[in-house]
């Protein structure tokens, strides 16, 4: 093609990132890529959705910054989809829009007294603790909930596990701000339960998350041998997959590992499967689960055997839901936008024009990094087939852009103004012996940017 693409990327965690990477970077094209987000800032998740004490897993920040430093891809963030802008608006300025809004609420959980007080969704209590700026500044702990169940077998159910039973001191080396801290003192929390439905090789944690849990000196991990069964699907989960294998060793290392005599202890139980949150005036008082066995090929039938945990706070991790979009078909059931290898499909069966998804709003939230990459490419694959077919935007210039979010009293930020944020939080992050220190607020995070 003779003229240049513009394309519009909405979401600037890895997924949207990594789409204009490989648009931009693409042979026999002259695309320029913007990117918007409702957050102030760029990385999404990697911000906001991994835990604090896990700097390693950020690592990859630093790559997304190389990609973001390109003079082809420009970066507005505080923008909102759907409310500063939908896809009639962007279609003005853009030749394709690319979806990559991730997953950020969490999945529900149905069954009774999920509702009561003290009841959470992980997704809501990562984004606190990650500081994100629409998250309440306060927790609330309850200063009785020392016993704590986690439901989910995930990575983000071992994070869940692994900053309530820490203590708010260990996390003084992380970026968590101070209202963070202050909210992680008032957690009671002694005793918290991880509980699996199934067995320990089917469990979704990844081995080195697992091994991890043993690092804090304050903590105990105790893997009760009830329910820790390895029926004959499972052993073919282990022969087939070394991950597998390794959580299964892992776990049975602490299985017959004897407890240091810690503070605090996260307990996991196998073939435990919750069917109700237990409330007392409102409050969560305990929680009830029916006892599974293995059926043979790795999934469990219930016994009709049940137990009730006292325990005063419920965190459910079963996974993350992605929300709607304006002027978007959405599948409610998988929670994605129906597509085609990419292409937005409409309600009538045929492609969208000019609209395409990436990431977790295209396959659901499952996978890690690596896939993300993978899946971009094959979106990034299906635009330029459709390039001779994609419309010419009205306002083409990248000008008209700014002067659109302008004259909405959008107060956008850039990426010369994430660097400046990112600079006064590793200075902040200096005076307190730390490698950074999170902003929260959105409207002090906007003015840093913008100043």
């Amino acid at each position: 093609m003779s003229r240049q693409l513009r394309v519009a990327v909405i979401g600037a965690g890895p997924a949207g990132i990594y789409a204009a990477d490989i648009l931009t970077k693409s042979e026999g094209v002259d695309a320029r890529v913007d990117i918007l987000d409702r957050d102030p800032t760029p990385f999404g998740l990697i911000r906001y959705g991994v835990a604090p004490d896990h700097p390693r897993i950020k690592e990859i920040v630093k790559a997304l910054k190389r990609v973001l430093s390109n003079p082809d891809i420009r970066f507005f963030g505080n923008v909102s989809y759907g409310t500063d802008l939908k896809l009639d608006h962007l279609q003005q300025f853009y030749d394709a829009v690319i979806f990559a809004t991730g997953a950020r609420a969490d999945r529900d959980l149905d069954i009774p007294g999920i509702d009561l007080q003290g009841s959470f969704g992980a997704a809501d209590f990562v984004y606190w603790y990650d500081g994100h700026p629409d998250a309440p500044r306060e927790w609330p702990f309850d200063p009785a909930a020392e016993s704590v169940a986690v439901l989910g077998v995930g990575n983000v159910g071992l994070d869940v596990a692994r900053m309530l039973a820490k203590t708010a001191d260990e996390q003084l080396v992380t970026e968590i701000p101070q209202n963070v801290y202050d909210g992680l003192k008032a957690n009671a929390a002694k005793d918290i339960h991880v509980f699996a439905r199934r067995g320990p090789a089917q469990v979704k944690f990844t081995p080195m998350e697992l091994r991890e849990l043993n690092h804090s000196p304050n903590v105990d991990v105790i893997v009760h041998p009830e329910g820790f069964e390895l029926d004959e699907g499972s052993m073919d989960s282990i022969r087939a997959s070394k991950s597998v294998k390794l959580v299964v060793d892992v776990l049975q290392n602490y299985l017959a590992k004897e407890p240091k005599g810690a503070d605090h202890r996260i307990h996991i139980h196998f073939c435990q499967n919750p069917v109700e949150v237990l409330g007392e005036d409102g409050k969560v008082v305990g929680l009830r689960t029916e006892v599974t066995e293995l059926d043979g090929t790795g999934n469990v039938r219930g016994t009709g055997e049940f137990k009730d945990w006292p325990v005063q706070a419920v965190y459910r991790a079963v996974g993350y839901r992605s929300d709607n979009l304006a002027g978007i078909p959405f599948d409610n059931n998988s929670a994605t936008v129906p597509n085609d290898g990419g292409r937005v499909i409409d309600i009538d069966g045929g492609p969208l024009p000019g609209a395409y998804v990436t990431g977790w709003i295209k396959r659901g939230p499952v996978g890690l990094i690596g896939h993300t990459k993978s899946d971009a490419a094959e979106t990034i694959r299906l635009l330029l087939e459709d390039v001779d077919r994609l419309q010419t935007p009205a306002n083409p210039d990248p000008e008209d852009v700014d002067a659109y979010l302008s004259g909405r009293g959008i107060e956008f930020t850039t990426w010369e103004g994430w660097e400046k944020l990112d600079e006064h939080e590793i200075a902040l992050g200096e005076q307190a012996g730390r490698a950074r220190v999170k902003v929260v607020p959105r409207d002090e995070m906007v003015q840093i940017s913008r100043s």
